[in-house]
């Protein structure tokens, strides 16, 4: 029998059907629910035409709807395209045109959304979920519980696709993700063994079914017959009130980027709750700042804690466990390449390098895309085809330059597009900011390129409490006694945040543009 990513909620509502599945602010579903409401929903897909591989958009914020739409979908045999309902107009009537997307599932709480769209001007035939006015024929929720049922069983297989994850990047044509049943399951399966997940487990879904950290939450959990607490808009906007969450829920597995724990640090109120339920604190994206995580460590002794590492288009492909005994006096590696995962690390002419040799990462693994959609240019640059091997060898370059150390661990030098020479001098930026990270004076850093004309000059951003008269001279001073003097910052601002992209990622180009006002 053919696996999918839907038989691994089949088999969670076989054996526990009431437990919760998912739960959101008040509101629960139970796998039992959850395998009903998918069914009916998948039936509904497919009186409305939906055929093996259509792909469909999901335009939710997070709520309890989001599993409902995603498995219901693939049980119907589509392709899940998760839309971001807060991107622009133009961005998401590209989506749905890039993908050509015939159906969308939403709810009423995206009426102002949906109605922007003029979904009569796009491909979209009909949506499913709201009970409102729209210029497309609409099936509201409980239409579909009405008039669902079991749906007819679809002949998808592993290799097929289950969805695809645009990217999120400000500016630029958006890049869809394309991950399959056997891609998105190697993930699941290789991330709750990693974890030791368990139906006992409750796990803390922060980021919304557009990012690619939802699939732990999503797909990992049910895997393993685990309670997912999806956080919602609201809680995630106020950092005390997530804080509160973790203990209200008994949340024992936390996975989010490195801000939304910084940020419930700087809200105070951590200090007043216990946390002990937690287990694993698992965090990715961005280097997590040293001075904020060793606070965060002595709050949280019982639980061990995870640097998790992957470009979205392999999910996860390092890892790197640490807890308050583990000695941060220098930079967090990315780790250990985890389970059914090769790698090389090459130099610009694709040639091998070894110990300690700095070099791109190349990823080769279970859990890999299978390629970006309708981008047949970008995919022939994103992978390395390895020539002379007894069977089809693709590596995806992550563009991530890293090191070997003679203990397999692998650390992060910096990103191929954040080298920049300045004044003949070659600079990593990312190996600036994480000497810059380690100073506990300094709560947040990013560092920069500032042009003024011709001219460009290293730029630090920081966010601290020191006064400003000393800011500079104590960067000075802590780089210099780790980098070449070339490597120093000329140019430094204090803001009380540092911008971040919706994924929660420093938003370098905002960097630039506040200097050049």
């Amino acid at each position: 029998m053919v696996y999918l990513l839907q038989h691994a909620l089949e088999q969670s509502a076989d054996k526990y059907p009431d437990k919760d599945a998912f739960r959101c602010m008040s509101q629960r579903l139970t796998y039992g629910e959850l395998e009903r409401q998918t069914n009916n929903l998948a039936r509904a897909l497919q009186n409305e035409g939906l055929q093996k591989g259509d792909r469909v958009g999901i335009l939710l914020n997070r709520c309890i709807d989001t599993p409902v739409a995603l498995y219901g979908v693939l049980k119907a045999g589509g392709v899940a395209v998760p839309i971001d309902p807060f991107a622009p107009v133009e961005r998401i009537r590209f989506v749905i045109a890039d993908c050509g997307i015939g159906l969308l599932i939403s709810n009423n709480q995206q009426r102002r959304a949906l109605q922007k769209l003029d979904l009569a001007s796009t491909q979209v035939r009909a949506v499913m979920g709201p009970d409102v006015s729209l210029s497309v024929p609409n099936v509201s929720w409980s239409l579909v519980a009405s008039n669902g049922g079991s749906p007819t069983a679809n002949t998808m297989l592993e290799h097929d696709l289950a969805y695809i994850m645009y990217t999120s990047g400000t500016t630029g044509t958006p890049k869809g993700i394309m991950h399959t049943h056997h891609s998105g399951l190697a993930y699941a399966r290789l991330s709750g063994n990693l974890y030791g997940v368990n139906a006992n487990d409750v796990v803390a879904n922060h980021s919304p079914l557009h990012f690619d950290i939802s699939t732990f939450g999503y797909f990992t959990a049910p895997l393993f017959g685990a309670t997912t607490i999806i956080c919602s808009d609201a809680e995630t906007k106020i950092p005390n009130s997530l804080a509160q969450l973790i203990d209200k829920e008994g949340i024992t597995i936390w996975y989010s980027v490195p801000l939304a724990l910084t940020q419930m640090l700087q809200g105070g109120m951590i200090h007043e709750l216990s946390w002990s339920s937690l287990r694993w604190i698992l965090y990715g994206g961005e280097p997590f700042p040293v001075s904020q995580l060793k606070i965060l460590l002595a709050k949280t002794r019982n639980a061990r804690w995870s640097n998790v590492y992957g470009p979205a288009e392999v999910n996860q492909c390092t890892y790197y466990h640490f807890d308050a005994s583990t000695d941060l006096a220098s930079t967090i590696p990315l780790g250990h390449i985890w389970g059914n995962t090769d790698m090389l690390i090459v130099d610009e002419n694709d040639n091998s390098l070894g110990i300690n040799e700095q070099g791109e990462l190349l990823i080769r693994s279970s859990t890999m895309m299978s390629g970006y959609w309708n981008q047949p240019a970008r995919n022939d640059k994103a992978f390395l085809s390895k020539e002379n091997a007894p069977f089809e060898q693709r590596y995806y370059r992550t563009g991530d330059l890293v090191t070997l150390d003679s203990d397999g661990l692998l650390h992060f030098e910096g990103r191929k597009d954040r080298q920049v020479k300045i004044r003949g001098y070659r600079i990593e930026l990312d190996e600036v900011q994480s000497i810059l990270d380690l100073h506990e004076a300094l709560d947040e850093v990013a560092v920069f390129v500032h042009r003024e004309g011709q001219d460009k000059s290293l730029a630090a951003a920081v966010v601290t409490a020191l006064p400003h008269e000393e800011v500079k001279r104590t960067i000075r001073l802590f780089v210099a006694s780790k980098l070449p003097s070339y490597c120093i910052p000329e140019k430094v601002i204090i803001l009380t945040n540092i911008p971040r992209t919706a994924a929660g990622k420093v938003d370098h180009r905002a960097l630039v543009k506040l200097t050049e006002e």
